[in-house]
């Protein structure tokens, strides 16, 4: 049997306000390709198919097609909510979805109710929230390990019916490494699971995390399909394609995605960045650029989206200390006066005239809300 491993779409999700979801079709597409060119038979995604509990209509739409699509290409599809996903909202029709061959395990009631493909029993675990689950299930603890633990011996008690198990689960294994861009689930009790935890089936397809991780030779993440933070920068995305052989082996290559638009980040002065032919190959990236000038520059967003326009993020670390300014006496002076400091004080230079009087009828503005209030 051979498994596509995807997890953490996340659609309908923008990446510092830029809309992602023609990066996500061009994945639908890729999973598609995939799952005809190499037989998939089976296509897992391991939660985070959205990135909200209320999804956009363009992001359900896409969902929609992306089902219908590996399902006309030969797969079924089974797919866990995730902390990201409203669980009831993904799994609503699901019993009578069955039918089509695409499978919702979104109630934690279910996690050991299995899928059965060519004798391969899927258990699809849920993201568990400990609170929820700790009453009706009696846990003695309120953390993570529990919940998964008991959801993982009851799975273990059926898969003994079968000859192959396959799991899915959304959790953050100890030893995985995070980036900036998954939401932390820790509310609720301890985050981390121990790798244990999953141990006597055959392959666990993990989401939660953003990067591929071989927690074990057969415990892996998948990661996202696209770049969902900076801290992302050089990951290689993608899914595992799994073969389960014909003894207890389950052997796992990468396919890459395609990249939509690379992300990166550059640090350095201002006119460096500008004129110096080093940082050609990163016009067309995603960019988070730190400028170091001492003192900071005028109209740096605009100017350097002149040569990288997809810059998307902007901060200033002026190189070297500079001496803290002294305190200045701020009761009984005129909030222009003290506000018009400050630009002089981080930039270096005073405010231009346009600058002036913009800030003077930003004032007036405020006063007269407040007034009106």
């Amino acid at each position: 049997m051979r498994i596509l491993h995807t997890s953490d779409w996340h659609l309908g999700r923008s990446f510092h306000r830029e809309s992602l979801l023609d990066g996500q079709a061009a994945f639908v597409d890729h999973l598609v390709e995939t799952v005809r060119a190499e037989r998939v038979d089976v296509v897992l995604v391991a939660g985070d198919v959205y990135d909200r509990a209320l999804p956009p209509v363009d992001a359900v739409a896409l969902c929609n097609e992306a089902l219908r699509r590996l399902r006309e290409a030969g797969a079924r599809t089974i797919l866990i909510s995730g902390n990201h996903d409203s669980a009831r909202r993904l799994g609503f029709g699901a019993a009578l979805i069955e039918a089509s061959g695409v499978h919702l395990r979104t109630d934690p009631a279910q996690a050991w109710e299995p899928v059965v493909i060519d004798h391969v029993a899927f258990y699809g675990i849920p993201y568990l929230e400990p609170e929820l689950v700790r009453r009706p299930w009696e846990l003695t603890e309120r953390s993570h390990t529990a919940a998964l633990t008991h959801a993982m011996d009851r799975v273990r008690a059926d898969a003994a019916r079968h000859p192959r198990s396959v799991v899915l689960a959304h959790a953050f294994v100890t030893g995985g490494a995070a980036s900036d861009s998954e939401r932390d689930i820790s509310v609720g009790g301890v985050a981390h699971v121990p790798l244990a935890a999953f141990a006597g089936v055959d392959y666990v397809a993990l989401g939660h995390l953003h990067g591929r991780q071989r927690m074990s030779e057969t415990v892996r993440y998948s990661g996202s399909p696209l770049a969902y933070s900076f801290s992302e920068a050089g990951q290689l995305k993608g899914s595992w394609l799994v073969t389960l052989g014909p003894g207890k082996e389950a052997a796992a290559e990468f396919v890459p995605a395609p990249v939509p638009r690379p992300v990166g980040g550059l640090s350095g002065r201002l006119d460096d960045l500008l004129t110096s032919p080093r940082y050609e190959n990163v016009e067309d990236h995603w960019l988070q650029v730190v400028l170091t000038d001492p003192v900071r520059p005028r109209a740096a967003m605009d100017r350097l989206r002149a040569r990288f326009p997809h810059t998307l993020a902007l901060s200033f670390e002026p190189e070297g200390e500079r001496a803290a300014p002294a305190p200045a006496r701020l009761h009984g002076r005129p909030e222009a006066e003290v506000a018009l400091d400050f630009v002089r004080e981080v930039r270096g230079e005073p405010a231009t005239r346009e600058e002036q009087e913009l800030l003077r009828r930003a004032i007036e503005e405020s006063r007269v809300k407040e007034t009106m209030a």
